[in-house]
């Protein structure tokens, strides 16, 4: 039987991650590898877009990425039609 792979324990060890990012998610009140698979990913975009400048559409990507332990660029080239589609709907595409 193969291990799996370690869970990550801080924010910093998800995928394309780090140091920033765990400062940039403590401002929206994650502060856990469980607060951050516990919360939807666009509702934490939408927090994040609210409460932090500068917070732009890789942010979505690189949420959704780090969930799936994907490159957020990766994530971009084969889903940014229907993330841009539900960002519509949700009313935090960008304008």
């Amino acid at each position: 039987m193969s291990s799996s792979p370690a869970k990550p324990k801080r924010l910093r060890d998800l995928k394309g991650f780090g140091p920033r990012s765990e400062e940039i998610l403590a401002e929206v009140d994650i502060h856990s590898v469980e607060d951050f698979m516990a919360i939807d990913p666009y509702q934490l975009y939408g927090r994040l877009k609210a409460q932090v400048k500068g917070t732009g559409l890789n942010s979505i990507y690189a949420i959704i990425g780090a969930r799936e332990d994907r490159h957020w660029q990766e994530i971009k080239q084969q889903h940014k039609t229907e993330i841009l589609f539900k960002l519509d709907e949700l009313d935090l595409a960008p304008k």
